[in-house]
């Protein structure tokens, strides 16, 4: 999975970067999202396959902070990216001759500035003030990496700022790019109802179906790991490890096929590649 991701959401760059005529906004939100799924798995994965392999269950203290700031800080990110692309889609399908007027490339950026500094500026708090706690004897962490309140459980100290500032920042950041989702696809899937072509309405619909499939994939995992930290205390601790793997893993890795692969224009390039033909 992690050779997949990394290796997908290289190709993905590469192609981008390459090809002019891939400039637009949703190659650039695109060349976003590969971004954060790079840094994703690989501030995770590879300490979770040495784990695996080596039994390597120790790491450092402040590696395991740097490794809750990186999670947290793109995980926003990813939300915020996702939330972006369902945007883009909405003018695309909606305004499409006031597309590339609405979102220039100034306004992408701007976005994705908007999106990372929300981020940094959102989760910085959490490790200043888990590192400013003491921490309790046993020092071991049930899940293959260090997120917040897994962390937090190890404090022995009064760790209820801590927690309602979690509650807030999750809540905050997925209750908006949900509801900002949710409005755009409803959006879209009313403008698709209106094609006067069964084949154009069952070509969008696909593609449709494809992203909310992504988008629920980060979504639901993450949201359930979430919450059990807080008030799952009667979920078996395999199935919360289980979907909290789920929710660094599979993301990174999809998002390279769905996006990547039923995009034509990717898809060509990569068989043109394979094929050693020319643009």
């Amino acid at each position: 999975m992690y050779i997949v991701a990394v290796t997908g959401n290289i190709i993905i760059l590469h192609i981008i970067r390459i090809d002019h005529t891939l400039h637009g906004p949703m190659y650039l939100f695109l060349a976003m999202l590969a971004t954060t799924d790079l840094i994703l798995s690989s501030s995770t994965q590879p300490k979770m396959l040495a784990i695996l392999w080596f039994h390597d269950h120790k790491i450092e203290y402040h590696a395991c902070l740097i490794q809750v700031f990186f999670i947290h800080a793109f995980s926003s990110v990813e939300s915020g990216v996702l939330m972006a692309m369902a945007l883009d889609r909405y003018v695309a399908i909606c305004f499409p001759l006031r597309h590339s007027s609405i979102l220039t490339t100034s306004v992408v950026i701007k976005i994705g500035a908007a999106v990372m500094i929300r981020g940094l500026l959102w989760v910085s708090p959490f490790c200043f003030m888990i590192s400013r706690m003491p921490f309790c004897p046993n020092k071991v962490i049930p899940q293959s990496y260090c997120e917040h309140m897994a962390v937090l459980k190890l404090v022995c100290a009064d760790i209820k700022v801590n927690r309602g500032y979690g509650l807030f920042v999750a809540f905050s950041v997925a209750s908006f790019d949900i509801i900002v989702i949710s409005v755009s696809y409803v959006m879209i899937l009313r403008a698709v109802l209106r094609l006067p072509s069964g084949e154009a309405r069952l070509k969008a619909f696909g593609t449709c179906a494809s992203h909310i499939g992504v988008i629920l994939t980060l979504y639901i995992p993450a949201l359930f790991t979430f919450l059990t930290h807080r008030f799952g205390h009667h979920v078996p601790r395999v199935v919360h490890i289980m979907f909290a793997n789920v929710y660094l893993l599979v993301p990174p890795m999809l998002n390279p096929i769905i996006y990547g692969v039923r995009t034509k224009q990717i898809r060509d390039r990569v068989i043109q590649g394979c094929c050693g033909k020319g643009p």
